[in-house]
C-alpha cells in the first residue's frame, strides 16, 4: 500500500511539475501547442530533418535576440542589428576576397566591425543623450549605406573557409544550430553569472537608483551595446555562410523578428526582466510558424496575418500569466480555500492555453487546403509579390497548374536571399515533386538548390539563373537584351542626342544588374546621348516618383528617363506631369498591365514587354515534365520586345 501510494504521489508531482513549468512560462506553453497543432495538421512537420531545418531558420534571429536581449533588459532598443549584420559580413567578404587579407584577420575585421558599431550607438546613447531608437535607428541607416557603398551594390563571394559556419557535421548535425546554442549559453552566462549581467537588470528596473548605488551606468551601457553589435557581427557571418555570399540587402527586418522574439520569450521593454531560454523559445516560435505554413501551402498573405495573431497570443498569454502571479501568492502548505484559489487560477491559466491551442488549430486548418489527392506536388518561391510582374508570373503558373490538376504552392520571399533559402530547405524536406524557384540572388540560391539536387528534386530557375547547382531549364527572358532593347528604343526617339536619367532596381538583384548592363552597352552606340544622374529607386512606384522629383531640382533639362521596371517608370512619369510623353520620353521594363495602359495613353513611351504570364506557365510546364521525368531543354526563351503605343494592343 505505502509502495502504491509513493508511485501515485510520485506520478501526480511529475504531472504537476510539468504542468507548472508550462503555466509558469507563457512562450513555452505557445511553442508546445505550436509544435503539437504543426504535428497534427502535417505530417512532414515533425520529422528529423525538419526539426533540423526550423533550428537552422532560427540560428540567425536567435543569435540577433541574444545581442538584443542584453539591450531590452536595460531597458533600452537597438534597431540597428540586421543593418550591422550585413555590414559585418560585407566587410569580412570584402577584405578576404577583393584586398586579399588572411581570412582569420577578416573574421577579426568584421567582428570588430560589429563591435564598432555598437559602441558607437552605446556612445550616442550614454554621452550623446540620445533616445536609443533614434540613435540605433540612425545607425541601421548608416550600416546599410556602408555596407552598400563597400559591395557596390552586388553580393561578394564569401571565402570557403568560413562557409564551413553554413555547412553540416557528420552529413546531418548544421553548424549554425551549434553556434546558436554556444551563443545562447554565452548570452545565459554573461546575464547570470557576471558582474555586467547584474549591471544590465539593475540599469532596466530602475537606471537612476544603479546610479546612486555605485554603477558607473554611462560605461556599462557602452559594453551592452558593443555586445549586442558582436552578436549581430556573429549572425551575420553565419547568415553570408549559408548563402556563400555577403549581400548588402540581407538581414532587412530582423531587427524587428529579434525583437519579437525577445518579448515573446517573457522580456519586458521597459527593462529589468529577460533571459536566454526565453530568447531562444520566442525565435523557435517564429521558426516554426514561418517553417509550418510553408509546409500546410498557407498564402503567402495571409502568412503575415497568422504570424501576428500568433505572436499576439503568445505574448498574451504571457501577460495574463503574469497578472496572475502578481496577486496574493498561496503558501506551499495552503488552507483548503488557499488550494482552491489556486486552483481556479490554474483553470483560468489552462482555458487561455486551450483558447490559444483553438485558435491556432482553427485558423491553420482554415487556411491548410490540404492535399489535393494528385500526383505531382510542385512548390514555387517567387523573389518578391510586391510587384506586379511576379504576380503576373503567379497568376500564369497558378493558371496552367489548374488546367494540368497539379497541386502548387506558391510562397513570397520578400526579397530576402535568407528566406527564400529557408523555403527552398522545406520544400525540399517536404519531399514535392519539384521545384520552381525566381532567386532573390543567383549566387546566394545556390546551396538550397544544391540540397534539392542532392535530394533527387528537379528545379526549374525561373527568370533569373542559379548559379553552381544544377537546373532542370531556365526559364527567362533575356534582360541584358531587354536593356539594349530599351536603349535603342529610348535612343532612336530622342533622335540620338539629349540628357537622360536612369533609375536603378533594388541594390544588388540580378534583375538590376542586368538590365542595367544591358541599356549601358546599348547605349555606347549613341555617343550624344548623356546619362546625367543614376539613381536607385528600389523597383517600387513611390520612390520612383520622390527621386525623380529630387533629381529634376539639378537636372531640369533632361529629355528622357529610362526606368528599370514599369512601377519606377509610373512614378517618374507623375512627377514629370505635363513632360511625360511629351518633352521627355520614359521608358519601362516588364510590361505590366499599368505600364500598358501608361503605353496607350501615350504618359510612358516604351515598356520593354517580358510576358510574366506566359512565363509562370511555361515554368510550371517545365516542372511537371521534369518532375516526370521527361527530357526537358536546358534554355526556354519567353520572347522579349519593346512596346510602343503602334503595337501596345496586341500586349493589351
Amino acid at each position: 500500500m505505502a509502495t502504491d501510494t509513493l508511485k501515485s504521489n510520485t506520478g501526480a508531482s511529475a504531472a504537476s511539475t510539468v504542468r507548472r513549468v508550462l503555466l509558469d512560462n507563457g512562450a513555452l506553453s505557445a511553442l508546445v501547442v505550436l509544435v503539437a497543432a504543426m504535428s497534427l495538421l502535417s505530417g512532414d512537420f515533425l520529422t528529423t530533418q525538419n526539426l533540423l531545418n526550423v533550428g537552422v531558420q532560427a540560428a540567425v534571429t536567435a543569435i540577433l535576440a541574444f545581442g538584443v536581449t542584453f539591450v531590452i533588459v536595460s531597458a533600452g532598443i537597438d534597431l540597428s542589428v540586421g543593418s550591422v549584420a550585413a555590414l559585418s559580413a560585407t566587410v569580412l567578404a570584402w577584405t578576404a576576397t577583393s584586398e586579399g587579407v588572411p581570412v582569420w584577420i577578416a573574421v577579426i575585421l568584421a567582428v570588430a566591425t560589429g563591435i564598432a558599431c555598437g559602441l558607437v550607438n552605446g556612445a550616442l546613447v550614454s554621452y550623446g543623450k540620445l533616445p536609443p531608437f533614434i540613435a540605433t535607428l540612425a545607425m541601421l541607416s548608416i550600416g546599410r549605406g556602408l555596407s552598400l557603398v563597400i559591395s557596390q551594390g552586388s553580393p561578394i563571394a564569401f571565402p570557403e573557409p568560413v562557409s564551413v559556419l553554413g555547412d553540416t557535421l557528420g552529413g546531418w548535425l548544421p553548424v549554425p544550430v551549434l553556434v546558436m546554442v554556444v551563443m545562447g549559453l554565452v548570452t545565459a552566462l554573461v546575464l547570470g553569472r557576471t558582474y555586467i549581467g547584474r549591471s544590465m537588470y539593475a540599469i532596466g528596473g530602475n537606471e537612476e537608483a544603479a546610479r546612486l548605488s555605485g554603477l558607473r551606468v554611462k560605461r556599462q551601457k557602452l559594453v551592452i551595446y558593443a555586445l549586442s553589435g558582436l552578436f549581430a557581427a556573429v549572425a551575420g557571418i553565419v547568415l553570408a555562410s549559408r548563402l556563400v555570399s555577403a549581400q548588402p540587402q540581407a538581414a532587412q527586418g530582423y531587427e524587428l523578428d529579434a525583437i519579437a522574439a525577445v518579448v515573446i520569450g517573457g522580456a519586458s521593454l521597459a527593462g529589468g526582466v529577460g533571459k536566454a531560454s526565453g530568447t531562444l523559445i520566442g525565435a523557435l516560435i517564429l521558426a516554426v510558424l514561418r517553417n509550418g505554413l510553408n509546409l500546410l501551402s498557407v498564402s503567402a498573405f495571409w502568412q503575415q496575418v497568422v504570424i501576428g495573431v500568433v505572436i499576439a497570443l503568445a505574448v498574451l498569454l504571457d501577460t495574463l500569466r503574469r497578472r496572475a502571479g502578481g496577486g496574493s501568492a498561496a503558501p506551499a502548505a495552503s488552507s483548503g480555500a488557499g488550494a482552491s484559489g489556486s486552483g481556479r487560477k490554474g483553470a483560468a491559466k489552462l482555458a487561455v492555453a486551450a483558447v490559444c491551442v483553438a485558435a491556432v488549430v482553427g485558423t491553420m486548418s482554415f487556411f491548410n487546403s490540404g492535399s489535393t489527392g494528385t500526383v505531382t506536388k510542385v512548390s514555387m518561391s517567387l523573389s518578391t509579390l510586391n510587384n506586379p510582374f511576379f504576380v503576373q508570373m503567379k497568376e500564369g503558373a497558378q493558371a496552367e497548374a489548374g488546367e494540368a490538376g497539379i497541386d502548387l504552392t506558391v510562397t513570397d520571399a520578400q526579397n530576402d536571399a535568407s528566406q527564400q533559402a529557408n523555403q527552398l530547405q522545406n520544400f525540399t524536406g517536404e519531399g514535392v515533386k519539384s521545384i520552381i524557384v525566381n532567386p532573390v540572388d543567383s549566387d546566394a540560391a545556390g546551396p538550397a538548390v544544391r540540397a534539392a539536387n542532392k535530394a533527387g528534386i528537379p528545379v526549374v530557375a525561373a527568370d533569373r539563373g542559379v548559379n553552381k547547382a544544377d537546373t532542370a531549364t531556365l526559364v527567362a527572358s533575356d534582360n541584358v537584351a531587354g536593356g539594349r532593347l530599351a536603349a535603342k528604343a529610348l535612343a532612336e526617339k530622342l533622335g540620338g542626342k539629349g540628357e537622360i536619367v536612369v533609375l536603378q532596381g533594388t541594390a544588388g538583384t540580378s534583375a538590376s544588374r542586368e538590365r542595367g548592363k544591358g541599356f549601358a552597352e546599348g547605349l555606347q552606340a549613341y555617343p550624344g546621348i548623356k546619362v546625367v544622374a543614376t539613381q536607385p529607386a528600389d523597383f517600387d512606384r513611390t520612390k520612383g516618383l520622390d527621386v525623380m522629383t529630387n533629381l529634376l531640382q539639378s537636372h531640369p533639362r533632361i529629355t528622357g528617363v529610362f526606368a528599370e521596371n514599369d512601377e519606377m517608370a509610373l512614378g517618374a512619369a507623375k512627377a514629370l506631369g505635363g513632360r511625360a510623353g511629351k518633352s521627355v520620353d520614359v521608358v519601362g521594363f516588364d510590361g505590366t498591365p499599368d505600364g500598358l495602359k501608361a503605353v496607350e495613353a501615350g504618359t510612358l513611351y516604351a515598356s520593354v514587354a517580358q510576358q510574366p504570364r506566359e512565363l509562370g506557365k511555361i515554368a510550371v510546364r517545365n516542372a511537371v515534365e521534369a518532375a516526370r521525368g521527361k527530357k526537358i531543354d536546358s534554355m526556354v526563351k519567353v520572347p522579349v520586345k519593346v512596346v510602343t503605343e503602334k503595337n501596345v494592343a496586341d500586349f493589351s
